[in-house]
């Protein structure tokens, strides 16, 4: 992802994290992601924390990972991108399962912040170079096919089951009723990859549920994709979600993220 990496710094005293540096487009950015087997806004939160205190001219950052798509609420697909943007009550990115138990039921108290208005208006530029013609999101995506890795055909077969199906056990769905699976009409080969703007929602469990999570997803007027870091990191530190790959059946407990932090003339 770097256009160019430079080489690592002396880690600072009592920083655990690892960092990846380079520059992107001219800007230093510093790279770090979760200790492997580590999820959830607790643990991003700590990482974030001591990036910033090791990097202090931090301007802002992008919280990039993947995430389990809604399919109700948009024809979501495998290998989507789904980017966070304030949308109704929201500000892009909506912690589902903070709040108290009550008489009623579950409720959902706190909120959470908005990105910062330097990200909301380079998200703007981006859906308007899009309606222009202008996007580069085609090309990206070639350059990052040269590696066999990064294939779409590796990613596994885009199929939807409807909501209420309970899969049978497994790491794929070779043992799951066909009968329950939704017919879908394919996608033309120039919009095989769609990039969606609104809300995500984050949590510290994971979401396997389709009921609850359409349940979830109405409850906050539309949810985009679900997923377990974010909102660890909105009310301290710029930043905003960029959730990709999309699995619409679950979020997989092996996901990895990625904070992109550019940093202010120097790190």
């Amino acid at each position: 992802m770097l256009d160019e990496e430079h080489d690592d710094l002396e880690r600072a005293e009592n920083d655990e994290n690892l960092y990846t540096l380079g520059s992107i487009a001219g800007h230093n950015v510093v790279l770090a992601c979760l200790p492997a087997g580590q999820t959830g806004n607790n643990g991003t939160a700590a990482l974030v924390t001591r990036l910033t205190a090791t990097f202090k001219s931090i301007r802002f950052g992008l919280m990039v990972g993947i995430g389990g798509g809604v399919p109700g609420t948009r024809d979501i697909r495998l290998g989507d991108v789904v980017v966070s943007q304030p949308h109704g009550m929201h500000g892009g990115i909506v912690q589902y399962d903070f709040g108290k138990d009550t008489p009623d039921g579950f409720a959902r108290t706190g909120s959470l912040d908005t990105p910062p208005h330097l990200l909301l208006s380079a998200v703007s530029k981006l859906r308007a170079n899009h309606l222009c013609g202008k996007s580069k999101l085609a090309e990206r995506i070639i350059s990052l096919r040269r590696n066999p890795r990064f294939r779409r055909e590796r990613a596994g077969s885009d199929t939807l089951f409807e909501s209420d199906y309970d899969h049978k056990q497994g790491d794929t769905c070779e043992s799951c009723d066909p009968a329950k699976q939704v017919k879908r009409q394919p996608r033309k080969r120039k919009e095989e990859v769609v990039v969606h703007y609104g809300t995500i929602a984050s949590g510290n469990r994971v979401m396997r549920s389709g009921l609850e999570r359409d349940k979830v997803s109405r409850d906050l007027g539309g949810v985009l994709c679900f997923e377990m870091e974010a909102a660890g990191l909105m009310n301290n530190f710029p930043c905003i979600a960029i959730r990709g790959k999309l699995l619409v059946a679950s979020i997989r407990s092996s996901k990895r993220s990625r904070i992109y932090a550019p940093a202010c003339k120097h790190y």
